[in-house]
């Protein structure tokens, strides 16, 4: 931005339609907090069907992007401040719609050289009839993030999980089924400044109980994380180059994560997915990365406005 920080209206996109309401809310929270007394006002909008007629009443000059998951995360939100003209933080209307499609992610990653995982999209009634691969594997949705939706089905398991067949299942009819990764699960967090992605570090992510599902992600103590990640030099290395080679590979802006897992019997990294609106809660691992370079939440939150631009 060219303006002053102090000069400005930012108004802070939060809650929104998407099963990660209750992320986005705390997300938003953290980041408008931050912004009050560094920015002349703040507008907290929780974001509806009607955003286009609030944001043109409100008529900030700038937009904190803090929704996650569909609507807000996959390019449709990003359309409409495109049309309203409004400069906005993170990803542009391609990048998010595309990321937001794992298939067609790692479609995209795999072209540039950064291993994926194998597995495919299935017909989510055909994968709680039977086992399409052989467990373990993990089912989960194609669109959705946070680890909504998302099953482990073990080695030996009798059954598939007969949850993503049922009534009930709003995450689409087909679901990404992928052999279960053994090892660590590692995150990157990177900024995407004018000289080019950078990495920020790497933290080694271990679930109090289970695998690393939504209670893991955003429960106080649900998981413990060590940064930086105590791994092999070369898979440090690698982590963190992959996350900068997928940021620019995605035509991602702003922050990104990228999550990987890393089975350390074979030496083995594996990129997972990119999130291109990864949380700012208080257990998210972008602001715990940055803290960890020298670059406080408040420090954070305000390079991302200052990087806002339109288009995107």
């Amino acid at each position: 931005m060219s303006r002053p920080l102090s000069e400005l209206h930012v108004a802070v996109l939060m809650g929104g339609l998407s099963s990660e309401r209750d992320v986005s809310l705390s997300s938003g929270k953290g980041c408008a907090d931050a912004l009050e007394g560094q920015v002349a006002r703040v507008s907290r909008v929780d974001a509806g069907r009607d955003l286009a007629q609030v944001l043109a009443g409100l008529k900030p000059d700038v937009v904190l992007n803090c929704l996650h998951g569909d609507w807000g995360e996959d390019g449709c939100v990003q359309g409409i401040l495109e049309t309203l003209q409004i400069p906005y933080t993170h990803s542009g209307v391609l990048a998010s719609a595309l990321t937001m499609d794992k298939d067609k992610t790692k479609a995209v990653l795999g072209a540039a050289g950064i291993k994926v995982p194998g597995g495919g999209l299935f017909d989510r009634h055909e994968v709680a009839s039977r086992h399409v691969i052989e467990p373990p594997y993990i089912v989960k949705p194609n669109a959705e993030g946070s680890s909504v939706g998302v099953y482990l089905v073990p080695a030996g398991a009798n059954s598939p999980p007969a949850q993503v067949g049922a009534a009930d299942w709003t995450y689409g009819e087909q679901v990404m089924v992928e052999p279960y990764i053994p090892g660590k699960e590692l995150a990157v967090a990177v900024i995407g400044e004018t000289t080019g992605p950078r990495a920020l570090t790497v933290t080694d992510i271990t679930p109090v109980k289970g695998f690393y599902d939504y209670e893991a992600k955003y429960a106080p103590g649900g998981s413990v994380h060590k940064l930086p990640a105590e791994i092999p030099a070369h898979v440090f290395e690698a982590a963190l180059r992959e996350s900068e080679q997928a940021h620019a590979a995605l035509g991602c802006r702003g922050v990104s994560r990228s999550d990987f897992r890393y089975d350390d019997v074979k030496d083995e990294l594996v990129l997972l997915e990119v999130n291109t609106q990864p949380g700012m809660t208080p257990t998210s691992l972008v602001p715990e990365q940055a803290a960890h370079l020298g670059m406080t939440y408040r420090d954070l939150v305000r390079w991302m406005v200052e990087d806002a631009s339109c288009p995107r």
